[in-house]
């Protein structure tokens, strides 16, 4: 049975994905968002979720709980634009509630708090930093499920995500087969650049620009 398009971006790394958009011409990469602690990679489909600030004094459903709710798949990531600086829009609760749901991970255009309780229940959070400050009375839900712009890349419901520890990455999801083609084979080009300068063949002839243009075209070179 041939491998899944997820399947086939868990075998791939962050930079491997970038590289490809690079060559596509293709937003996705961003600058940023990295594990909270020393989580694993993660790898799958966007559920996004635009916040902003409170205006009102009137109680509010709890931000992104109502999303949560609503997942009834196993290949989900939350992926979360419109948070304040310095004030948390992730925590323990909402992170045990994920995680019941099969949820694979949050990767939040802003901050989190409750850092060492994620660790502990071993559910990754992608971000900008930590915090303790709440976002009760603060940050609230705007929509979800709709297009959102996050460190500054186009990311709609249903786009392929893939973050590790260089970063998090965001594909739209009708490019993904030949983003994934594109990286296979520039995955297999790297591989076999570094054998060869690991047998002793010049650096600089091994990454000179012609190796890279080839990739394009799969050339041997």
């Amino acid at each position: 049975m041939p491998a899944s398009d997820l399947d086939r971006l868990a075998r791939l790394d962050t930079t491997t994905v970038s590289d490809a958009l690079d060559f596509l011409a293709l937003p996705g990469a961003t600058v940023g968002l990295r594990p909270l602690w020393n989580c694993p990679r993660i790898v799958g489909r966007a559920s996004t979720v635009q916040l902003g600030p409170k205006t009102g004094y009137a109680p509010t459903v709890h931000l992104i709980s109502p999303v949560i709710a609503a997942i009834d798949s196993d290949d989900r990531i939350l992926v979360i634009a419109g948070g304040i600086d310095g004030v948390s829009c992730w925590g323990d609760i909402l992170a045990n509630a994920a995680q019941a749901k099969g949820i694979r991970g949050t990767v939040i255009d802003g901050f989190s708090r409750d850092i060492e309780a994620n660790e502990e229940i071993g559910y990754p959070v992608y971000g900008r930093g930590a915090t303790m400050v709440s976002a009760r009375g603060r940050v609230v839900q705007l929509h979800a499920g709709q297009p959102i712009q996050v460190a500054g890349v186009a990311v709609a419901d249903g786009d392929y995500v893939i973050a590790d520890r260089c970063g998090s990455v965001f594909v739209p999801a009708a490019r993904i087969a030949e983003v994934l083609d594109l990286a296979d084979r520039i995955a297999r080009r790297q591989d076999g650049m570094v054998q060869a300068v690991r047998a002793g063949r010049s650096v600089e002839d091994v990454m000179h620009d012609k190796a890279f243009e080839a990739i394009k075209t799969g050339a041997v070179l």
